[in-house]
């Protein structure tokens, strides 16, 4: 059912593009098969510091032959100066996790809005390597923390002080030598707020800070590296090489902790996923060239390869990317044979979604998000929202029955009453307030339930309201209210949200089969996650900045935009074995590296 036939205004835009149906694009597996995009965040911010020619500089880098130490990071902007803190401290392996109770890191570090003199410096230090558990100062705006990968550590290490380059290889496998655990912004622990952001010129889009943060660690990483190569072996250590550079990400490791910031923030999702829908549209509404054919065959070309690079031992996963990576030469042969037509695109994507698995159809999507640039850059500054759920006390209450007969249909089509359709509940662990998920009838906890599972609370509200209107069908929804106060907050999400499309996963989240994992992907892929590589059914790694600039690009002050910004689904490079002032240089080539790890 579309927004038209809820009674709901269109805009003028969308009266004139051919929008998803919301049901069909906010089905939960659906939403666990989105891939980054050019509107993820990495890559927006990317843009943003290439239009605006942001510097980042060195003004600090003061560390042992063993990496331990300091190093800060100047960031000028247009509008303000920010600096970068990154401590870096022994760790032994033993104390080394990615679990949120950790309590020691190779590296802490925070973004910091002004200048950092002394005082603040030895303040950051005593608070900053303790996270949580430190007094975090109010100009910190992101706080965050990482670990070494130390098999990739340790292999680039000993090939750098050697004075060769690392094996591409490695970086396929794992794509990182640090992996963050947890990035935290907006107030928490007492480091700026959402308000000194939101107004920001530079951070005001979702996230822009915490994405910088981790722009800044993978320059230190780099850094770090070549520098503990020269301490350990000064006559025969080389730099990395460029395209190895560019290759290298950072990593993220994360669980259920992301898990209900989708859920508590509906409006933030509507604009993420009603501008991606939005461009989609926009651009299928393009008559193609030669030229954007030939683009589009390019890139799937490159995320064909990328795909057969991406490394997973979750079972699963392998076999979705193999699946996909099956119907890409199928994709490229339909768009070499069927004839330039306005209605191209639009039959590109129905017929992938009749032929297709949804990581495909969606990959697809992705890929036609590339070829328009013009259009759908404009949406990079759509992403945010001032957030706001409103009550609307004198709607008659017959009015929001239907409006959940309507809108939140499809929260009405379970029977809450199966077990399959009540299996999980989620809670928060005592160690660290962390979202969990617990098996309703074999484990303690139920009655502690977090209220993320929209669907059976909107069936209980739509139960109850249904009961008071036999006996007072004029009823005004306060009057519902008052005699049933505990239906507050939800009426109040279901009144607001009824006016949008995009805005409720349409999922229960209490389903034996429901897979938290589509909702952490979900949040990913805008984030600008690659290498998605399920752990277990409940956390991931990731990988985010693979393929991006470099700091000394960025810095060149780039005249072609469009090339810069290139950098989606990156391949190994080759290395070539010739070496070039003492930099062995790579090229980004086809790799044989199997899919999946499987050959």
């Amino acid at each position: 059912m579309s927004r038209k036939e809820y009674g709901v205004r269109l805009s003028s835009t969308e009266q004139r593009l051919r929008l998803r149906a919301p049901d069909d694009v906010m089905q939960l597996e659906r939403l666990g098969s989105l891939h980054a995009s050019r509107l993820s965040f990495v890559r927006s911010l990317m843009r943003q510091m290439a239009r605006q020619r942001w510097r980042i500089t060195t003004t600090r880098f003061e560390l042992d032959a063993h990496g331990h130490g300091v190093a800060i990071y100047c960031l000028q902007t247009p509008n303000k100066r920010y600096h970068g803190v990154i401590f870096s401290q022994a760790l032994e392996d033993a104390a080394r996790s990615d679990r949120v109770i950790a309590e020691a890191w190779d590296v802490t570090f925070g973004v910091v809005e002004g200048d950092v003199d002394d005082a603040l410096l030895e303040q950051m230090a005593a608070n900053v390597p303790l996270q949580e558990a430190g007094r975090q100062h109010p100009r910190i705006l992101v706080l965050s923390r990482a670990n070494r990968s130390l098999r990739n550590f340790s292999s680039f290490l000993d090939a750098l002080s050697a004075g060769h380059q690392p094996q591409p290889e490695w970086l396929t496998n794992v794509g990182y030598l640090y992996r963050t655990t947890a990035v935290y912004g907006n107030g928490k622990f007492g480091i700026a707020d959402y308000d000194r952001l939101k107004d920001n010129a530079d951070f005001h889009r979702p996230f822009s800070a915490q994405m910088l943060a981790v722009y800044l660690l993978r320059h230190f990483s780099i850094q770090q590296i070549e520098h503990m190569a020269s301490a350990r072996a000064p006559e025969t250590a080389v730099p990395l090489a460029t395209s190895l550079r560019r290759y290298l990400g950072i990593g993220n490791s994360t669980g259920l902790g992301m898990a209900p910031f989708l859920i508590n923030h509906p409006q933030l999702v509507q604009r993420w996923m009603e501008s991606r829908e939005l461009a989609l549209a926009e651009v299928t509404a393009q008559v193609p060239r030669e030229q954007e054919r030939a683009q589009l065959l390019a890139l799937l070309q490159r995320a064909e390869t990328h795909l057969r690079q991406t490394i997973t031992d979750d079972h699963e996963q392998a076999l979705r990317n193999q699946e996909t990576v099956a119907s890409l030469p199928e994709l490229r042969v339909w768009l070499e044979v069927v004839p330039l037509g306005p209605e191209l695109w639009q039959e590109l994507i129905d017929w992938s979604r009749q032929q297709h698995g949804l990581e495909a159809q969606e990959l697809v999507n992705t890929l036609l998000l590339e070829l328009y640039p013009d259009i759908v850059d404009r949406y990079e500054d759509s992403m945010a929202v001032t957030e706001g759920l409103e009550l609307t006390p004198d709607m008659p209450l017959v009015h929001l029955k239907q409006v959940i007969e309507t809108h939140y249909d499809w929260a009405l089509r379970f029977d809450f009453t199966q077990g399959e359709n009540r299996h999980w509940f989620w809670y928060r662990s005592v160690e660290k307030e962390e979202p969990r998920l617990g098996e309703r009838d074999k484990e303690a906890g139920a009655d502690k339930e977090m209220k993320l599972a929209i669907a059976p609370r909107v069936a209980d509200t739509h139960a109850a309201i249904s009961q008071y209107l036999e006996e007072n069908p004029q009823a005004l929804v306060v009057e519902f209210l008052i005699h049933c106060p505990r239906h507050k907050d939800i009426v109040r999400r279901i009144q607001t949200m009824s006016s949008t499309s995009f805005g409720e996963i349409r999922a229960n989240l209490w389903a034996r089969d429901m897979k938290p994992m589509h909702l952490l992907r979900t949040k990913l892929s805008f984030f600008g996650a690659s290498r998605f590589d399920p752990k277990s059914d409940r956390w991931v790694r990731i990988t985010l900045f693979q393929g991006a600039p470099l700091v000394e690009e960025l810095n060149a002050e780039p005249d072609d935009l469009l090339a810069f910004d290139d950098w989606s689904f990156p391949l190994e490079p080759q290395i070539n074995r010739e070496p070039v002032m003492g930099i062995t240089e790579t090229s980004q080539q086809e790799s044989p590296q199997a899919m999946g790890g499987m050959s």
